[in-house]
């Protein structure tokens, strides 16, 4: 695996010279300050491949500009509504001038107006550090009380709906407020941050949309843009929804192994592939991840390595994000499927038989704790999480103990 970390640009709290101290060999990023469905530009790109380039000091970090997470498929796009089809275009563009620059692997998600979902973004854990934390009945509370979004009711059990009602009675404004904020964090790093009433008017848009008609809505996109990726000798490789079941009333159509068989069946291309995120689909119990990288692994572009722990066996539960080999996920197995998938890719003759890995997200621990990173993207934490994810890589690939040499 070729390990990669996450940088949201000059402005993230965790330098480039700090990403060649925790060992990585490469970089994910992103163009976090353009617009949805804009245009991508090659003046813009070329900025970003020179910053990762360039240590603190001006010389030579030699690092490089890995993988593109992401390039933000626009609203629009997903409900095919105002200029959608213009900004497919972009996206074709977009995509263009990221081949150009020499860049392979593009990251993206299909998920409805949040791309990502919290209600807490820093939870103390046992051992004082924090973390980011989904709690269903904090949720509904959010979603039954404060949004009052019509028919949130009927979502949940009578248990989760009572505990809600309970909660939200005993929460201050002060908390009411940080948990609207929480819910509505969307993806760090970007510019684009919602109102309650942002939320609400996408929600009213997306009410006539079924799961069924937003696949379809991504099959156009795939169909649009599947086909110049591959003439670009680029590969593009879908999220999971975060977390993996449906919100808000919202269709989720990436969140299982059918999900994922179903679009990569839907338009069959090298150029066609999925990002498999253990945390995001290891929410649901009934996601083998060993399994998922076992049978789907030759369409696998990128993999973002974390932990959850579910605080129960439902499919829409409570969960917080684990250590790296501490959560529900058996990680060791994990990392031994893809392993595996990448000696076959090997033996094979492909190019791109080595997976770029981030570890995704980490713990806030030690001087993470005063630093008021991204959510989810502490410094100490993710340098824990990797070292922790590379030594299990290196035990399986040991000569004497581990699988057979690549």
């Amino acid at each position: 695996m070729r390990q990669t970390w996450r940088w949201f640009g000059p402005k993230d709290l965790t330098s480039i010279d700090d990403i060649m101290q925790a060992g990585a060999a490469g970089v994910v990023s992103a163009l976090h300050h353009v617009p949805n469905g804009a245009v991508w530009t090659p003046e813009d790109i070329a900025r970003r491949h020179e910053e990762i380039a360039t240590r603190k000091d001006g010389s030579a970090s030699g690092l490089t500009w890995d993988v593109v997470e992401s390039l933000p498929v626009s609203e629009d796009v997903k409900k095919q509504k105002g200029d959608w089809r213009e900004h497919i275009e972009n996206y074709k563009i977009s995509m263009r001038h990221l081949a150009e620059s020499g860049l392979e692997t593009i990251c993206y998600n299909f998920m409805p107006v949040l791309d990502w979902t919290r209600t807490d973004l820093r939870w103390e854990v046992a051992h004082g550090g924090s973390c980011m934390r989904f709690d269903i009945n904090d949720f509904a509370a959010f979603d039954i009380h404060i949004l009052k979004r019509p028919g949130a009711p009927v979502d949940y059990s009578n248990v989760i709906a009572d505990e809600a009602a309970r909660r939200f009675e005993a929460m201050s404004e002060d908390e009411k407020k940080q948990l609207s904020r929480n819910v509505t964090m969307g993806l760090p790093g970007s510019t684009e941050s919602m109102t309650l009433e942002d939320v609400q008017a996408h929600l009213d848009e997306y009410g006539a949309i079924s799961r069924d008609r937003l696949r379809a809505h991504f099959v156009t996109f795939l169909e649009e843009v599947v086909p110049v990726a591959e003439k670009l000798g680029l590969r593009l490789c879908c999220h999971p929804d975060d977390p993996p079941f449906a919100l808000l009333g919202l269709p989720r159509v990436m969140s299982t192994e059918e999900d994922y068989r179903y679009m990569l069946d839907a338009v069959d291309s090298p150029a066609n592939g999925m990002t498999l995120c253990s945390g995001s689909l290891g929410v649901r119990p009934d996601n083998d991840l060993p399994g998922m990288m076992e049978r789907l692994g030759s369409k696998v572009h990128f993999l973002h390595l974390r932990n959850v722990k579910r605080g129960s066996d439902d499919i829409v539960g409570s969960f917080h994000e684990a250590e790296h080999l501490g959560g529900d996920t058996d990680m060791v197995a994990l990392i031994a499927a893809i392993l595996t998938e990448e000696r076959r890719r090997k033996q094979a003759g492909r190019k791109d038989w080595e997976i770029p890995m981030r570890p995704d997200h980490g713990q806030d621990i030690l001087d993470d704790l005063g630093r008021r990173s991204q959510p989810g993207y502490p410094t100490i934490g993710r340098m824990k999480g990797l070292a922790e994810l590379r030594g299990v890589i290196t035990a399986l690939e040991h000569a004497q103990f581990g699988l057979p040499a690549r």
